[in-house]
């Protein structure tokens, strides 16, 4: 049931990890619509909602890595049918718990867990392992893009939900959604037995302790952290910011959200084609340097609808298209025997980002009433990503000793 008889085809796992990545990113993004109506009629503040929605990303890192050790060893079928049970349970659990504790605690784990084997680490590794070398950069920005795209897709469905059928249904009709179409998809990502016959053997343990040593990588994990700070901010508290600044109208927002995912389709997939042509360390650093410009210019702009869109369409370019950079240039120093795992590690740097933007979006703003400061630090950390990648070392690795696996 399990394994196959023959490899899938690049076009297969694509299609399939597109409708996984799809989903999983797609309902993620809009969880920032529900901040409002489950915190008044809870009574809570945003904090609470914030608070579960840091320990959400914050688990999603912390699972991730070993998520992706489960897909280098047992295959990626596995662990994605397990995170979209894991998914499903987590909206429903969102839908019926009231207690904010056990509403925090139950939405980090079940969300986290759900999207740690959903999610680009854990499918990183199939991706990898089934794309030529020539292709792999190109894959990753497809991949990239199918997440995008859920996004673009989703937002206007998550929104229309809510509006239509309450905030309670719309969880219910999500995890119908990730039930139905997720787990049809992992009987199109089974794979024969993980031989792992290209390139040096290495054990878990031998993989990790080399990655940690190296220079390369840590700079991608700093960069990462960064890039997890400035998306799950503006992703979650967007919409709140612009009813506070007067922009009152709902659509706005979702239009907004959307057109990051439209238009990251697009820098996604061109962040991968670059990648493959040229240093992907400079495509990283021009991309966090581009963030922090645009961020600047939509603090300092007329607030407008119109400024909101051309803010989100710049975002957007520049929103995923970290992904499959950074995913090259794992696999391009590391090779892909570890692939999902080495993603993984890195990604955990992402999601304490995200858990630091979204929990401090919410614990500044109930304290002094104002995002500010919480944007003022993402451009910093703009400049900082984008200087700390400049100096990564793409090139392979040479090991003078092959082990045995």
């Amino acid at each position: 049931m399990f394994a196959a008889t023959r490899t899938p085809s690049l076009k297969t796992v694509l299609l399939a990890t597109g409708v996984v990545l799809t989903l999983a990113m797609g309902v993620r993004h809009g969880f920032g619509f529900w901040m409002q109506p489950i915190s008044q009629a809870n009574g809570w503040t945003r904090e609470t909602y914030s608070l579960a929605q840091a320990l959400q990303n914050l688990m999603w890192g912390a699972f991730g890595p070993f998520a992706g050790m489960a897909a280098d060893r047992f295959g990626t079928m596995r662990v994605v049918l397990v995170g979209a049970l894991s998914y499903a349970a987590g909206l429903i659990w969102m839908a019926v718990v009231t207690d904010p504790t056990l509403f925090v605690i139950g939405t980090g784990v079940l969300i986290g867990l759900g999207l740690s084997c959903t999610a680009f680490g854990a499918v990183s590794g199939i991706i990898g392992r089934v794309a030529p070398a020539e292709k792999r950069s190109w894959a990753f920005g497809i991949s990239g893009a199918a997440s995008s795209f859920g996004q673009f897709l989703m937002m206007p469905v998550e929104q229309q939900l809510i509006s239509a059928i309450g905030w309670q249904n719309a969880f219910y009709v999500l995890a119908a959604l990730v039930l139905l179409l997720m787990i049809p998809m992992t009987f199109y990502l089974r794979e024969p037995a993980l031989e792992h016959g290209d390139g040096p053997q290495q054990s878990i343990r031998e993989a990790m302790g080399e990655a940690i040593r190296n220079r390369s990588f840590l700079f991608l994990v700093v960069g990462y952290f960064v890039c997890g700070f400035q998306v799950v901010f503006i992703g979650v508290h967007l919409p709140a910011y612009l009813k506070d600044k007067g922009i009152g109208d709902p659509s706005v927002a979702v239009m907004a959200l959307a057109l990051i995912g439209l238009f990251n389709i697009i820098g996604s997939y061109y962040a991968g084609k670059l990648g493959g042509r040229l240093p992907k360390r400079y495509l990283l650093s021009s991309i966090y340097f581009t963030r922090s410009i645009v961020i600047s210019l939509f603090l300092l702009a007329p607030l407008t609808p119109f400024s909101v869109y051309v803010f989100a369409a710049a975002m957007g370019l520049i929103w995923l298209s970290t992904v499959p950079l950074t995913n090259g240039i794992i696999a391009g120093i590391f090779g892909v025997k570890h692939m999902s795992m080495l993603a993984g590690v890195v990604f955990f740097s992402h999601q304490v980002g995200s858990f630091l933007g979204v929990w401090m979006g919410g614990f500044l703003f109930a304290r002094l009433g104002s995002y500010d400061i919480v944007w003022g630090i993402s451009i910093a950390l703009g400049v900082m990503a984008g200087l700390v990648n400049l100096p990564i070392n793409e090139r392979p690795l040479v090991r003078s000793v092959l082990k045995a696996a």
